[in-house]
């Protein structure tokens, strides 16, 4: 270790203490020579030297190796045999880990997913994607090995949407991920998002899809049919649909995706006219609008978390998801009521939830939500009903950039490459906006149906990896560093320290051209810290459990590793080392930043 930079500890002791100005760009630069104008006490440490074994050792000298040190040469994934991928790197990464796994045990080992240690062989710290993707599981992905080539792919999240498909249905998928999870060595977490109580389609008939033409008649009723519902004909959840609206409105369904005119009003029957065609979902949102206003009265009257919701939720909680959406958000105190429930209901786990940002109230309510939630969901399909179409690209930046000053991790979601649900090529325009989204800085990209129930959802999720990855690149080519100010957000000086300490840190690692931050976490507040930062190296988070691990995995730049690790940074650093020597994935020379939220501190060194 050639420098360990141990920064606010002083402060640290001394709870009256005013923290120092935030360090600017330029202010940065003292934390590099030793001078007499330096702003932090700086201790040097004699160098350390750290031995570890190659990846080829014999079991014996792994196995003395781990009893004479507190670290170990090897890293192998979630069940010690690696993972399976295409590619020769790929069978090499799994042969070499299953070689070793005999010879360790978990105390002395480290979990990665072997996509990310393939990514991190094959093209090196920098060119590793930061932005996270999130795919629906649908009847086309919902096979074990079609979600093991969505995981090979890139996926980092699945979410399971409670609009379609039975409990079992989704209790299975839930199974194939852990297992896959399990054997693979892959920290894919769950996101189970919830139908909402807003006015919804039926399941049309039992048809995964229906096409609406120009010009058809289709009827709209909230009547319940015994014996087979007539052709053309639409279910609709909401009693009063029939007397609120009115003829000339206009019936909008999933955000825009069909269009239709009321025509006629008999009964419980609602008879309209496409005005715009295209395909119909089951379960599908509906709005309508008149006068060129959306109709909100009766929307408004609906709970946000319906009785089936409840349910949907109870079933959550048992299969250990990891975050729960929440749709049609309209005030923060939805939020911290279902929290409250969440922490009575499961004290052994911690299930964020995401509130989905789409309808008018959320963004009445917008800063207030997102405080209250773990995360926030640019619903654009639902929000694009609601609002003018041309307000929809600022609202997700303001959103994007709220999300990320209150440090709450943000997904953009709806229609990214809605085209290929039955294309293999995106379209331009498509591809302009998933990058603008990868430009905002974006935690999360999520593919809907594009994933669910497409064609080509692997091509899909290709093109996400790919766009995001290339401008990734072009933004650290351009050297364009975020100017994006972020205010305090500490509630307890506590906070505001580790706040001070991971903006420094992001700020020294672009300033040193460090190959790679790591921290070390129980909680994953400091690494969520720096990822708020956006640095231009990537984040490794070290956290001793599994389930933490795979939250982390939603977060922007974060490569989340399982470790045990203790108090003490040194011997934390000593066994990191050791065991991503062993594997290749760092090498001596590289400079890598650490922090950790046990030890307040900043430690700058060259790996040994």
């Amino acid at each position: 270790m050639a420098q360990s930079l141990q920064l606010f500890t002083a402060y640290n002791r001394s709870p009256n203490h005013t923290l120092p100005k935030r360090a600017t760009y330029s202010e940065t630069k003292q934390f590099l020579p030793a001078t007499s104008s330096r702003r932090f006490p700086v201790t040097v440490f004699p160098k350390l030297t750290i031995q570890a074994s190659s990846s080829s050792s014999s079991s014996s000298d792994l196995e003395s190796s781990s009893s004479s040190s507190s670290s170990s040469p090897v890293l192998v994934n979630d069940n010690g045999t690696g993972g399976v991928l295409s590619g020769a790197t790929a069978l090499a990464t799994y042969a070499s880990a299953t070689s070793t796994a005999a010879a360790v045990t978990d105390s002395s080992s480290i979990e990665v997913d072997s996509v990310t240690e393939a990514e991190l062989k094959e093209n090196g710290f920098r060119s590793t994607r930061r932005t996270k993707l999130i795919c629906t599981i649908g009847p086309n992905t919902c096979g074990f090995d079609e979600l093991e080539a969505l995981a090979v792919g890139g996926m980092n999240v699945a979410r399971i949407n409670m609009c379609h498909g039975t409990h079992q249905w989704h209790r299975n998928v839930i199974k194939r991920v852990r297992r896959l999870n399990e054997e693979k060595g892959y920290a894919v977490a769950i996101m189970m998002d919830t139908e909402g109580s807003e006015i919804h389609m039926g399941d049309l008939g039992g048809a995964p899809s229906a096409k609406a033409e120009d010009g058809e008649i289709w009827t709209f009723s909230v009547r319940t049919y015994e014996s087979g519902q007539p052709e053309h004909t639409i279910n609709v959840n909401y009693d009063g649909f029939a007397e609120d609206v009115k003829v000339g409105d206009e019936l909008v369904v999933d955000g825009g995706m069909v269009r239709f005119e009321v025509i006629e009003k008999i009964g419980p029957d609602v008879k309209c006219k496409c005005t715009d065609p295209g395909l119909l979902l089951p379960r599908a949102n509906l709005t309508f609008w008149r006068d060129g206003s959306v109709v909100r009265e009766r929307n408004a009257m609906l709970p946000t978390i319906s009785s089936k919701d409840w349910l949907d939720i109870d079933f959550g909680i048992a299969e250990g998801v990891e975050f729960i959406a929440i749709s049609f958000v309209k005030s923060a105190d939805v939020i911290t009521h279902l929290k409250s429930y969440l922490a009575a209901r499961s004290r052994d786990s911690d299930i964020g939830v995401i509130a989905k940002i789409e309808s008018i109230d959320s963004l009445k309510n917008l800063e207030e939500i997102i405080l209250a939630s773990d995360g926030a969901m640019v619903a654009r399909g639902d929000l694009g009903a609601q609002i003018p179409l041309e307000q929809v690209p600022s609202v997700q930046q303001n959103i994007v950039q709220l999300c990320r000053q209150l440090n709450k991790p943000v997904i953009v979601a709806s229609q990214l490459l809605e085209s290929m649900i039955e294309y293999p090529t995106p379209t331009r325009a498509e591809v302009a906006d998933v990058s603008e989204a990868v430009r905002q800085r974006a935690d999360a990209l999520m593919l809907s149906g594009e994933s669910a129930m497409g064609q080509y959802p692997m091509k899909a999720l290709a093109v996400l990896r790919s766009v995001s990855v290339r401008i990734e690149k072009w933004w650290r080519d351009e050297k364009q560093y975020d100017p994006m100010e972020l205010p305090d957000i500490g509630s307890s000086h506590s906070d505001n320290i580790s706040e001070e300490i991971c903006s420094s840190a992001a700020k020294m690692a672009n300033n040193l051209g460090v190959d790679a931050l790591f921290v070390y976490t129980k909680t994953g507040h400091m690494a969520s810290l720096l990822s708020r930062c956006r640095p231009d190296c990537p984040i490794f988070a070290f956290t001793s459990t599994t389930s933490l691990r795979r939250r982390l995995n939603l977060q922007w730049g974060l490569i989340p590793f399982r470790l045990s690790f203790s108090d003490d940074m040194e011997s934390n650093l000593n066994k990191t080392f050791s065991l991503l020597k062993a594997r290749n994935l760092i090498k001596s020379g590289d400079l890598v930043i650490a922090v950790s939220d046990m030890l307040q501190s900043i430690q700058v060194m060259y790996v040994p």
